[in-house]
């Protein structure tokens, strides 16, 4: 018989958020006016209130200058001003360079003909450090810096900005719901701060009242609204109508926000996750609102023998249960569900009461209007076997997957040579990767609808590109923490050692390690003709993918 090996279930606090926080830190927060509200008995023995303070949130000091939030990161923390003062940016914002960004000019012909003769035999060279990188404070390889503004009166007296003081919680929403910060919060003086991660925020949302209204009435007065009505099936409501909508809706999380870490875990021993998935909302049970996702995904299925078939994936924007809905209004017998939602990582969801649905949308809707199951499931054996690792393989998160045609592909590596030719010498691609059928997803940035890869990078270097949405790193303000690099669940981001022209690696001088810098597919941002990857390919055997468009691409290949 063989050994067996005893190991410890992973638990929920396994690893503090703030390793440093004290009993005595809890024991302050707990007689802050904010906390000292909260009533500790609603909260559950497994969960208490200084289990939450003690391991979900950490004490952060700002120096006048430092980025707190960025307009357009994404984050997974909220901040709690505690002492000391800090400004918020109104629009229009700061100007990118200010913010860590890359502002990418587009090379007309004769630059993109000159780079080629420009292009060094030394890979990945780099002017010395310049003035450029004095916008980072205290960089250095763990990913301590911090992004700072360095003429704080200028920019007020430039920019508009409102003045937010102790006792102020801001950023829960991106927090909560995984979308992108909508403004930049900066220090104006020294400025203490807890800072609270989304699990422990979900709890005191969830355990407390006081926090739940708070919360809950800013994403309803600031948000919420322009949510259904950027929504194609509420687009027609009167406006009476929507505000009754939005005063009723209610907001639901599942899954893990850190699902990448799980999913990357996966793909390494070949797991089977779909058992795991947290459930929505189950086959065969009857439906009490309209499910709208926020962020995320999830997938559509279906019992099948001992097993499930997948029939589609719902995104941000999407729908879910309009049809059972609809039946029973319309013929005065509850509808069960005919599928499964469950949650591929982490979906933020929105559920709109049936009563609502009922008083004020089925009433202009047409039978017409109502999607229905069936279209999805006659699909062919060929077409739901790739559906099924798509899905699996969390493909249907990408807007620009590098798709290879294995019987096209001669192996020539004219696509690598090209990236290199135009990237200083080294490629932002590997030729290999994940396959199906006769098609490989080459190990190159996806461009993904949820970009993990953003939460956490400590000086906005990886970012959307305004223009174009790509995602993309500035050079100059990537301090190479690898912070990126580990949260992207498909490998697509690499650590490089950057040269002088000599081909001398650069060093710390404090630390004598090499200097790395993150590295990446950037879809050719700013080339003409785009991925030069793509015109590269003698024989049409590489193209872009948008996931998203899966079935119809299908037809396609």
């Amino acid at each position: 018989m063989a050994d067996v090996v005893s190991v410890a279930r992973p638990q929920r606090w396994d690893t503090p958020f703030g390793p440093d926080m004290t009993d005595g830190d809890v024991d302050d927060l707990l007689r802050r006016p904010e906390i000292a509200s909260i009533d500790l008995d609603r909260f559950p023995i497994h969960t208490p209130l200084t289990g939450i303070l003690r391991n979900d949130t950490r004490l952060v000091r700002f120096a006048p200058g430092d980025i707190v939030v960025r307009e357009g990161d994404y984050g997974n923390s909220a901040f709690l001003i505690l002492d000391g003062g800090m400004r918020v940016v109104i629009a229009p914002s700061l100007p990118r360079n200010l913010l860590g960004r890359q502002v990418v000019e587009r090379k007309g012909f004769f630059d993109s003909v000159a780079q080629l003769w420009r292009n060094s035999w030394v890979p990945e060279i780099r002017d010395r450090p310049g003035e450029s990188s004095r916008m980072v404070r205290d960089a250095d390889l763990r990913g301590g810096a911090r992004a700072f503004l360095q003429d704080i009166p200028a920019i007020i007296d430039q920019h508009r900005t409102a003045s937010i003081s102790a006792g102020t919680l801001f950023g829960e929403l991106a927090a909560l719901g995984r979308i992108q910060r909508t403004a930049t919060v900066f220090a104006e003086t020294e400025t203490l701060a807890l800072e609270i991660r989304w699990q422990g925020l979900r709890e005191l949302r969830k355990y407390d009242e006081g926090w739940r209204r708070q919360i809950d009435a800013t994403y309803r007065s600031n948000a919420l609204k322009n949510h259904f009505e950027e929504n194609a099936l509420f687009r027609g409501l009167r406006s009476q109508a929507l505000e009754k909508i939005v005063e009723t809706t209610l907001f639901e999380t599942y899954g893990s926000f850190d699902w990448h870490a799980s999913y990357r875990q996966m793909r390494q021993t070949g797991g089977d996750v779909l058992d795991d998935e947290p459930i929505i909302a189950r086959e065969g049970n009857y439906p009490d609102g309209l499910l709208l996702i926020r962020a995320g995904f999830a997938r559509v299925s279906v019992k099948l023998g001992n097993g499930r078939r997948t029939l589609t994936y719902l995104g941000a924007g999407d729908h879910y249960g309009l049809s059972a809905l609809y039946d029973g209004w319309k013929t005065g017998e509850a509808g069960a569900l005919d599928t499964t939602l469950s949650a591929l990582g982490y979906v933020d969801v929105l559920r709109v009461p049936a009563g609502m649905l009922e008083e004020h949308l089925f009433p202009i809707l047409t039978p017409a209007e109502v999607p229905r199951v069936g279209e999805l499931v006659a699909r062919s054996l060929d077409e739901d076997a790739l559906m099924e690792w798509a899905v699996e393989e969390r493909y249907v998160n990408a807007t620009q997957a590098m798709l290879i045609d294995l019987q096209k592909c001669t192996r020539c590596d004219d696509c690598v040579r090209a990236c290199a030719s135009t990237h200083e010498g080294n490629p932002r691609f590997i030729r290999h990767g994940r396959t199906f059928d006769n098609y490989m997803v080459a190990n190159a940035c996806m461009h993904c609808i949820d970009p993990v890869c953003l939460i956490g990078c400590p000086t906005g270097a990886i970012h959307r590109s305004v223009e174009s949405g790509n995602v993309i790193i500035n050079d100059e303000t990537c301090i190479g923490c690898a912070t990126c690099a580990n949260s992207c669940p498909y490998d697509n981001i690499r650590l490089v050692e950057i040269r002088e022209e000599t081909g001398a690696v650069m060093t710390d001088p404090e630390t004598e390690r090499p200097i790395m810098k993150a590295t990446k597919c950037d879809l050719c941002e700013g080339q003409l003709g785009g991925p030069a990857c793509v015109r590269a390919c003698p024989h049409d055997a590489l193209h872009r993918i948008d996931f998203r468009e899966l079935e119809e691409a299908a037809k396609q290949w």
